[in-house]
């Protein structure tokens, strides 16, 4: 990170933000208004680029296409959008010339407060696989409980437009990466979750244990609360390594029955024995499963994550009750379709990796399961053998789905499959079809692709609107 410190003074400071795009182009905005000298660098230096260049060489702000690798002159700090990885050349120059680097969530941490309005504390939220949705849910509940909050970072508003907007917020709910968290070493949490664990972005972090060990700063000086998956011990032992404030406890979320100083269910309900004043002998009920949307196992396991971030905060059970209640997931996670012919066609287009894929399977069953797209150095023997016995048959389309059919082979031989080579327009159409021929009534057509989608379409979003599309011409009878 280098040794040298930033004073907390701007004006006329240089400063290099690495990269474009979506908080690249904020975090210089941001800079440029403060009084910096800034200067962006980025690798690529296409059409798109040279546009938001312009754009931003009209304020003021010194933009250099296709030179990411190179520390200008001068720099006393570079502020690094999250896609960059720790092993670019211009971090080695960095870390070489002693100067800091921060990610743009390590900038609006530290320019809390500039507003001379007291900083509102984050509850933040990481894991492999649904953070957005706990930090909805999490926003949901904090609303419910009447606390002016939004939900921030990864999602919703930008970090740095909440800390120096003109809106007062009494609390953050906030979404990080593993790439956010790599490059904030300053940020200190209220209360924090890690949901889950799984190989994911090995490519950017290097292997899996440089991954955990990004998750697991989220917990690093909490002040309240760590909250851990129960199921799923690596977040255990993340808060076990963590330095914490005096007084801040490790809270459990289990699917099964909690113990003391864990939430969990009990007969269809979400019960807390974390924060009753006598964990050892009571419960308190916060919700029924039912008011979760849609209650699949994974989603209750968020709702459990929310709630026990909002109980941290000093929220009462009946805000998490009609938070959750009052939450609506995004479209393409886990979302109903049509039902068509006693054959349910979900959409989880989201399901972008194998750890979501098999939460969304094992929400199921009978499946006929579509997957594909691009396997990002992914294995899927584990994901075929955990849910082989839900599968009625499998639709694989994308450019990695060999590896899928292979896994099919070795754990679940006897499951037909169909390998639509084809990438146009219409090959989610010609899967929703071969899904349906495959499907009896009672069974579930399921998109989980646990694999990214770019080698057929632009986004996730673009992947589950060409599905829903196709399933919608099938119910009208023009498939």
């Amino acid at each position: 990170m280098g040794s040298r410190q930033v004073s907390t003074t701007w004006q006329g400071k240089n400063v290099t933000v690495a990269g474009l795009g979506v908080s690249g182009i904020p975090a210089a905005r941001v800079l440029h208004g403060l009084g910096a000298r800034v200067t962006v660098v980025n690798d690529g230096d296409d059409e798109r680029s040279r546009a938001q260049a312009a754009q931003l060489e009209a304020e003021g702000i010194t933009v250099r296409l296709g030179d990411g690798a190179t520390l200008p002159e001068g720099t006393g700090l570079v502020v690094t959008t999250p896609g960059w990885a720790p092993g670019k050349p211009l971090f080695a120059a960095a870390a070489a010339a002693g100067v800091p680097v921060w990610g743009d969530v390590e900038l609006a941490w530290r320019l809390r407060g500039r507003t001379g309005r007291k900083p509102a504390p984050w509850l933040a939220v990481t894991g492999t696989n649904g953070k957005t949705t706990t930090v909805r849910m999490l926003a949901s509940i904090l609303t419910a409980a009447g606390l002016r909050t939004a939900a921030v970072g990864n999602i919703g508003v930008s970090l740095l437009d909440a800390v120096l907007g003109e809106e007062e917020y009494d609390v953050l709910a906030v979404e990080l990466s593993s790439y956010q968290l790599h490059w904030s070493p300053s940020l200190r949490a209220h209360s924090a979750a890690v949901l889950n664990l799984a190989p994911d972005h090995l490519d950017w972090h290097g292997s899996m244990e440089a991954y955990a060990a990004d998750k697991g700063r989220i917990y690093e000086g909490n002040q309240v609360a760590c909250v851990y998956n129960v199921q799923d011990p690596a977040t255990e032992d993340l808060v076990r390594e963590a330095d914490v404030e005096e007084g801040c406890r490790a809270i459990g979320f289990t699917l099964g029955t909690p113990g003391p100083s864990q939430v969990g269910i009990v007969d269809d309900l979400l019960v807390d024995r974390a924060f009753v004043e006598n964990r050892q002998k009571q419960a308190q009920e916060l919700a029924q499963v039912s008011d979760i949307d849609p209650p699949a196992p994974h989603n209750i396991a968020n709702a459990l994550a929310a709630a026990a971030l909002a109980r941290a905060f000093g929220v009462e059970a009946k805000a998490v009750r009609e938070g959750l209640r009052a939450f609506r997931p995004d479209p393409h996670r886990i979302e109903l379709v049509e039902e068509v012919g006693g054959v349910r066609y979900v959409d989880d287009s989201k399901a972008t990796n194998t750890h979501a894929a098999e939460a969304s399977l094992a929400a199921y069953d009978p499946i006929v399961w579509i997957a594909g797209g691009l396997a990002k150095g992914a294995t899927f023997d584990e994901l075929v053998g955990a849910s082989a016995e839900r599968l009625r048959g499998v639709v694989l389309m994308g450019a990695d789905r060999a590896l899928i059919r292979e896994a099919l082979a070795r754990h679940a031989p006897e499951v037909p499959v169909v390998d639509l080579d084809r990438t146009d327009t219409g090959a989610m159409s010609a899967a929703v079809q071969e899904a349906a021929r495959l499907a009896q009534p009672g069974d579930t057509v399921l998109l989980a692709p646990a694999c990214a989608s770019m080698d057929m379409f632009a986004n996730y979003n673009k992947r589950g609107e060409a599905f829903a599309d196709a399933v919608r011409a099938l119910a009208a009878g023009r498939a």
